[in-house]
């Protein structure tokens, strides 16, 4: 058995829009039974909130359990900003139709990050947490959380293998990692039916030549988008570079700052010196 790589869109939205693989990752992941009516891929909602045009590549709702369950898989832009305005908008979009401010269908939004994360923008700090639970809940001044929401936001990122990670958290994760790193033998828990039901519809086997052509002009896009975003970082760092060197610092501290080699801040500088 060799599997299809879960870090391309194609194969990621073809095994996790069954239905048995749906309910039981949700199962597993958020630990509540879920029977959705259907299961949407590229869900937007008209008229769109505020001034972002936003996308849920898996989107279903149980209307008996009030419960609306996002999927968002990313392999790049490990941006968390974005995700929260996913998963707030999911629970805003609610007000259209309410006549007060109860909000009365609880929200799950799972983020599945399939490259490693970056240094926080914010923090100039490095995560790395193969699972993290973000909810919605105060706590009061003893430190204790009362459960006011029921709304959370996941994030799931296998390239951090943790010894404390909950197998119902871990037979996801390695699905996810071993179709990556280790397609033509991985090593994932098959008695889990959810994994294994996965792994039989992203089985090469079971790949249509119709679903080989989309997944490679999918792997496509996303190196052209990976590029034009190396390019605008890049931009970017030239841009603080300069800036650095109107200060008092030495090319040196300027390299450690931005990654460019002391000789490229000499060229800049150089540059700088003739305008």
């Amino acid at each position: 058995m060799i599997l299809a790589r879960l870090d391309n869109e194609v194969f990621f939205k073809k095994a996790f829009t069954d239905r048995i693989v749906f309910k039981a990752f949700v199962r597993d992941i958020v630990g509540i039974e879920v029977d959705p009516v259907k299961i949407e891929t590229e869900k937007g909602f008209q008229p769109k909130l505020g001034n972002i045009a936003f996308k849920y590549d898996i989107f279903a709702e149980d209307t008996q359990k009030r419960v609306i369950i996002e999927i968002q898989k990313v392999e790049y832009d490990h941006n968390f900003d974005r995700f929260l305005h996913y998963h707030l908008q999911a629970i805003t979009e609610q007000q259209r139709s309410a006549e007060d401010y109860s909000v009365e269908k609880t929200v799950y939004t799972i983020v599945v990050m399939t490259a490693p994360y970056k240094i926080n923008a914010k923090t100039k700090e490095l995560y790395k947490d193969e699972v993290l639970v973000s909810n919605l809940n105060p706590k009061n001044l003893k430190g204790l959380e009362r459960k006011i929401f029921n709304h959370e936001l996941i994030y799931l990122n296998p390239n951090y293998k943790g010894t404390d990670t909950p197998q119902n958290y871990r037979d996801w994760l390695d699905l996810i990692y071993e179709s990556i790193h280790n397609a033509e033998n991985p090593q994932i828990n098959i008695d889990n039916e959810g994994v294994r039901r996965a792994t039989e519809i992203v089985s090469y086997e079971n790949i249509s030549p119709e679903e080989w052509e989309q997944a490679k002009i999918e792997a496509s896009k996303r190196k052209v988008i990976r590029l034009e975003r190396e390019e605008e970082r890049y931009e970017a760092k030239i841009e603080i570079a300069k800036n650095l060197l109107k200060s008092s610092l030495s090319n040196q501290e300027i390299a450690n700052y931005t990654g460019f080699t002391v000789e490229q801040i000499e060229e800049l500088r150089n540059d700088h010196r003739k305008e």
